[in-house]
Parts: structure tokens; C-alpha cells; sequence
């Protein structure tokens, strides 16, 4: 029996060192030597045949037997593991020289670029750019602008109410109330509010009911139409064409007296007609005019000493304008084709 523990001790470690063994072929000789049914296994169970004078030494020899073909087997599974690990270490070799991988970057949507344009320039007049609650009181976003309670603006089917004293700002006009409430009364005030505005409106080409708004106000001593128009027409001459022309039209607005529609000649056809201005030559762009004395009163500003003019306009329609682009609808499609062209 001693011979043949020898032998298969033998013969495992020859195997083991073979140079050809893999990892697989190595557990199935730890299988075929050590496992429940190896070599050395059935030795052990058939000790029962040996005189207890032999148990002991026979099973001293194959537990020595036992530890060095393990011992062996350590040592070339760490020799084929590391081999394995150089291997890869040469095949999977980062070439430092190669540029490198970079993410594709976004671009800011049409909305936001034009939403920039317009903000930079009423800032370098010196505006302030303030901001307020999309969720907004009845008080704010009518009764504060001199709409009172019976105006049509309030019917439930033009506006988002939540509640019957709160519902979704239908302009960022608010803003100015509540800017003019937050300062000392009669204090002077320059300021635009842009934001999303919210209207129950059909969804088609040229309708949302979500869009963006920005409306400015300005209030001082000795404010005049003078200085609004002024204001306007530079606005519209650094936004779209320094030779565009600008027109201003009689309008009414309850917020403003007196109230006018502005127009710029079509930047299509510089104002000599075609299918997007409808053959006139003009493109409507924002409402404005004095601020009402009512508005004034209302917010803790005494229109004997004071005065001031407001404006608002629709930045999809100006982005519509400035790109060319015909269907209001792509600015909320998130197609990216309609997004990476700008």
C-alpha cells in the first residue's frame, strides 16, 4: 500500500508540473487525486481493512501525500493565475499615444440661447432681472394689474386655477407687483421678469399652454412714452437688424394707458411682403405702454410723483424670428435633429 501511495503522489505532481496544464485540467487532477472519490480518498476508506498497528503510519504517509500534492497545486494555480494576468496585462495595453474618447457635448436650446440674448441686452441698460412663483395668487396676476374681478381673463377656461384664489401665473407681469411692493414706495425700479407663463391654449403651430414670457417695467420721476419707445426700438434693433424699422400701433392693455403693439419690418423680407408676414411687411412683436395709475396705487406708489411704462413679449416667438423656424411646436418635441442645429 505504501508503494502505491507513492505512485499516485508521483504521478499527481508530474502532472501538476506539466507545463501544458491549464487551471481546468488542474481541478480535475485535485478531483481524480483528492475528491470525494480520488485516489487518496479510497485509500482512507478502506483503512479498515489494515491492523490497527498499520493505521496510523499508512495514514500518516497519505496525509504527507495529501499535503504535498496541495502544496503543488498552490503553487501552480499562483503560477498559471499570474501567467494568465501577464497575458492580459500585454494583449489589453493602453496605447497612450491614441487621442482620446470624448462624450459628445450638448448645446443649449434655442430657447435658453434667445432667452440669453434678451436678458444680456436689457442688462447692459442697467435692467435687473427678477423673478417669481409660477404658482401664483388671484391678487398678484389679476386684481394687482387692474383686472378686476368680472374681467374675461379670469374665466376658467383661459386660465389654470388651482384654486379659486390660486392658479398658474398666466404672465410674469406679477413679478412687477411684486417687485414694486417689496420697494420703498416711489423708489425708482428697472427691471425684467422672464419665466414660463401658463394658459389654457390649444397645442398646434403656433400655440402652448406652457410658453415664456418676459415683461420689463420701469419706474421713476419723469418717465415718458419717449423713453419707452426709445427703449423698445434699441432693443429690437440689437436683437434683430440694426436697420430694421419699428412701428407702434394703438393698442389696449388694462395694466398700461396709453397701450400700443409693437412691429418690426419682417426680417424675412425686410418689409417688402411675404407669406410670413402675411404680405404687410410687419411682424407683430410685444405690447407695451405707460403703466396704469391704478397699477401704481395698488402696489404703495403715488402716480402724482411717479410714472412708468411696461412691456412683455413672447421669447418663442422672437427665438421663431431670429432662427426662421415655422412650427412653435419643435421647441417642446425634444427632437434631437431640430436641437443640434444650434
Amino acid at each position: 500500500m505504501e508503494e502505491q501511495i507513492a505512485k499516485i503522489r508521483e504521478k499527481a505532481i508530474t502532472d501538476i508540473e506539466s507545463s501544458l496544464v491549464g487551471l481546468a485540467e488542474l481541478q480535475d487532477i485535485r478531483v481524480k487525486t483528492l475528491g470525494k472519490k480520488g485516489e487518496l480518498t479510497s485509500i482512507l476508506r478502506g483503512m479498515g481493512k489494515l491492523s490497527p498497528e498499520e493505521r496510523p503510519r499508512i495514514g500518516q504517509i497519505v496525509n504527507e501525500a495529501r499535503e504535498a500534492i496541495e502544496a503543488c497545486l498552490e503553487k501552480k494555480r499562483a503560477e498559471l493565475e499570474q501567467a494568465e494576468l501577464t497575458r492580459k496585462i500585454a494583449e489589453e495595453k493602453l496605447d497612450v499615444t491614441l487621442p482620446g474618447r470624448c462624450e459628445p457635448l450638448g448645446s443649449l436650446h434655442p430657447l435658453t440661447i434667445t432667452l440669453d440674448r434678451i436678458k444680456n441686452i436689457f442688462m447692459d441698460m442697467g435692467y435687473s432681472v427678477e423673478e417669481g412663483p409660477e404658482i401664483e395668487r388671484d391678487h398678484y396676476n389679476f386684481e394687482a394689474l387692474n383686472l378686476p374681478k368680472d374681467h374675461p381673463a379670469r374665466d376658467m377656461q383661459d386660465s389654470f386655477y388651482i384654486t379659486e384664489d390660486i392658479l398658474m401665473r398666466t404672465h410674469t407681469s406679477p413679478v412687477q407687483a411684486r417687485t414694486m411692493q417689496a420697494h420703498e414706495p416711489n423708489s425708482p425700479i428697472r427691471m425684467i421678469a422672464p419665466g414660463r407663463v401658463y394658459r389654457r391654449d390649444d397645442y398646434d403651430a403656433t400655440h402652448s399652454p406652457m410658453f415664456t414670457q418676459v415683461e420689463g417695467l420701469v419706474v421713476d420721476k419723469g418717465i415718458r412714452f419717449s423713453d419707452l419707445k426709445g427703449t423698445l426700438e434699441d432693443f429690437l434693433r440689437q436683437m434683430f437688424d440694426e436697420k430694421a424699422r419699428v412701428r407702434f400701433r394703438p393698442s389696449f392693455f388694462p395694466f398700461t394707458e396709453p397701450s400700443t403693439e409693437v412691429d418690426i419690418s419682417c426680417v424675412m423680407c425686410h418689409g417688402e411682403g411675404c407669406r410670413v408676414c402675411k404680405g404687410t411687411g410687419w411682424l407683430e412683436i410685444l405690447g407695451a405702454g405707460m403703466v396704469h395709475p391704478n397699477v401704481l396705487t395698488m402696489s404703495g406708489y403715488d402716480p402724482k410723483r411717479v410714472s412708468g411704462f411696461a412691456f412683455g413679449m413672447g421669447v418663442e416667438r422672437i427665438a421663431m424670428l431670429s432662427y426662421g423656424i415655422d412650427d412653435l411646436r419643435l421647441f417642446y418635441d425634444n427632437d434631437v435633429r431640430f436641437l443640434r442645429q444650434f
